[in-house]
């Protein structure tokens, strides 16, 4: 199967910009970029779709990868659907864009062109950003772009309302020095995607031949946000923020609706590996073996084999009720604050103490350490509270 045939059944292309992109992606040899926005120290599963797995997939099949860390356009931040997001330090991002080097190298493992846009923005005045870049923007084309219309309700500051101009001068920066022509991003990048290939047409003329490709968003089937805990916090891939076992388990609770779509998405089995893991999900569901399969797949790429044979390993003995002769209580009702269910669990003698646990990083839920005393569980599936190193119980609703 050919890349672009590939990613198609993968499900991995919302939209691209021209049919011509299609024999480019299947001949190889073109110079693409992704851009990562500098907030945090760490990538997190969001990511790991367009900035780790794609760029993978195109750098196998004889493309020549270039990943942008945002350090200009990270002190802007791309406009929110709701909200202007917060302000970040310039040491702030520069300190995450080195945290982000060092995985991204980790996870492809082997050097990737990453570039700082900073290199070029930063050394823009004001005159010249509005003389040079500013005047080939048309503010009719800007406010019918989505990323921007979805905003005009609430209203948007000129700060975010500039961010399509500085995206679009990453690639023309591109272009120039890399010869770089083609961008790919998630489906909200799609406004910004066409404003760089606009920018360029209009600063090197029509003969210039450049792309883009969107990749859709990551979500569960009520179309809620993919990759957060239930706690509301984002899966890291840096494994002191989300340990591996954290990881494996998210992915091995997967809904049987979506874990086929994930398999293709993100990992790197073959066609006839997915298909006989559907078959398998059809026929004997009971197993999970495609949960299995998606959760471990994961943490290996992420994080190696010997993690992910530890995840897989701990998993099915804390779930197996083999893991130290682990007792089971149920509990009955839909959601318990954690110091309550320490007493109930008789973890704790009293309020004070279950209270001392949580906030001395003693309490752990499904692995994750809980330090918040208001912390409520909601019990709807099986947990495991654990307490130090060697007191696990597992709770049932």
């Amino acid at each position: 199967m050919k890349l672009y045939e590939d990613l198609k059944w993968r499900g991995l292309i919302n939209d691209i910009t021209s049919p011509e992109l299609i024999d480019k992606l299947n001949e190889g040899g073109m110079t693409f970029y992704v851009g990562v926005d500098p907030t945090g120290d760490s990538l997190h599963i969001g990511h790991f779709l367009t900035v780790i797995a794609t760029v993978k997939r195109l750098k196998d099949a004889g493309h020549n990868p270039i990943i942008i860390a945002g350090g200009g356009t990270g002190l802007i931040g791309d406009p929110k659907p709701n909200v202007e997001r917060p302000m970040i330090t310039k040491e702030a991002v520069n300190h995450n864009i080195e945290c982000i080097k060092k995985q991204v190298s980790n996870f492809l493992h082997e050097d990737i062109t990453i570039v700082n846009n900073a290199d070029w923005l930063l050394e823009m005045n004001a005159i010249d950003f509005l003389r040079d870049y500013g005047k080939h923007f048309n503010i009719n084309y800007m406010i019918n772009k989505d990323t921007v219309k979805r905003r005009l309700d609430i209203g948007i500051t000129y700060t975010e309302f500039s961010y399509m101009i500085l995206q679009s001068i990453d690639f023309l920066k591109l272009y120039e020095k890399y010869n770089c022509t083609l961008q790919i991003g998630g489906q909200d990048q799609w406004g910004n995607i066409t404003s760089g290939l606009e920018l360029i047409r209009k600063v090197h003329g029509d003969k210039v031949k450049c792309y883009g490709l969107t990749v859709p968003l990551v979500t569960k089937s009520d179309g809620s946000k993919f990759g957060k805990t239930e706690k509301g916090e984002s899966l890291w891939l840096d494994k002191e923020k989300t340990s591996p076992y954290q990881m494996y388990q998210y992915f091995i609770n997967s809904e049987d609706v979506m874990v086929i779509d994930y398999l293709k998405k993100l990992t790197f089995l073959s066609k006839e590996e997915i298909e006989k893991l559907e078959q398998s999900l059809k026929e004997e569901p009971e197993k999970r073996l495609a949960q299995k399969a998606l959760a471990y797949n994961i943490v290996k790429f992420l994080h190696g084999e010997e993690e992910a044979e530890n995840a897989k390993k701990t998993s099915e003995e804390i779930f197996s009720g083999t893991y130290n002769n682990m007792p089971t209580i149920k509990i009955g009702k839909e959601k318990i604050n954690i110091l309550e269910l320490l007493i109930e669990t008789n973890i704790a003698a009293s309020k004070s103490e279950a209270k001392r646990l949580v906030v001395q990083g003693g309490i752990k839920v499904n692995d994750e350490k809980i330090l918040d005393e208001k912390y409520d569980i909601v019990l709807n599936k099986e947990i495991v509270l654990q307490k130090g190193k060697k007191t696990f119980i597992k709770i049932e609703k």
